[in-house]
């Protein structure tokens, strides 16, 4: 969820699809919500979003009928399901560009596949190998992309990215709000190692974003961007202005 802010700071349109926390300690939508935003807005005032921030936010069970019906089932059962996988494949704005996190490393390529078949122009789904569904700055990330119809297969390393032993210690979060407090941290600039992790953490899944979308040469360049926009402050401003913007609609 920071890296979006962190690609639309940086120049980009993203319209990004999430849901409450259901396998996790706090999802996309329970940030947002904790940061002032409203998410019971329709789909063309989330347009509106993209088109003046760069950034909106589709909240699943409004955006998608049938998704209010499994959010019950799915917070009794606890644990990650198909709806893991199906909530970044099925975002309602049909976009054409994505970087997709998966909870397990055998689920890179069929994930890429899918998408490929669903009309997908480039798009990178990654794992780590310390368990994240994002790329890693302790691990490397295996990363199967889809660019132009093409499947590859490569590996990420934080060493490529001057980030060398690195642990994700200090990282998890309890809820909703100690999450919002992690990121604000790390987007304004913050001098203590936990945010400076994050920030690292933001700035690599940004800057592959970044890439993804068509507005950096190469995931470098798409780092370098995000970090520009992390140092200046545009990325937490972008938060702000979004909880602005949507608090205004009725």
């Amino acid at each position: 969820t920071a890296a979006t802010l962190v690609v639309a700071a940086a120049g980009g349109r993203v319209a990004k699809h999430g849901n409450r926390s259901v396998s996790s300690k706090s999802g996309s939508a329970d940030l947002l919500e904790a940061a002032g935003v409203n998410l019971s807005i329709t789909p063309e005032q989330v347009a509106q979003c993209v088109n003046e921030l760069g950034v909106g936010f589709m909240f699943a069970p409004a955006h998608h009928g049938a998704m209010k019906h499994a959010i019950g089932p799915r917070k009794e059962l606890a644990m990650r399901t198909i709806f893991n996988i199906l909530g970044p494949m099925t975002n309602p704005a049909g976009v054409k560009r994505m970087l997709i996190g998966v909870y397990d490393k055998a689920l890179c390529r069929p994930v890429a596949e899918v998408l490929g078949r669903l009309g997908a122009k480039h798009v990178w789904v990654v794992h780590s190998e310390d368990g994240l569904d994002e790329i890693s700055i302790a691990a490397p990330t295996r990363v199967v992309e889809l660019r132009a119809g093409e499947l590859d297969e490569f590996t990420l390393t934080p060493r490529e990215f001057g980030l060398e032993g690195r642990t994700l210690d200090g990282l998890d979060v309890e809820d909703a709000a100690a999450s919002l407090e992690l990121i604000r941290a790390a987007l304004t600039g913050d001098d203590d190692e936990r945010a400076r992790k994050a920030a690292e953490i933001i700035a690599l899944n940004a800057g592959a974003a970044i890439h993804v979308a068509g507005l950096a040469e190469s995931m470098a360049d798409g780092v370098a961007k995000a970090r520009e926009a992390i140092a200046n402050g545009a990325a937490w401003q972008r938060l702000e202005q979004l909880a602005s913007l949507t608090q205004g609609f009725k």
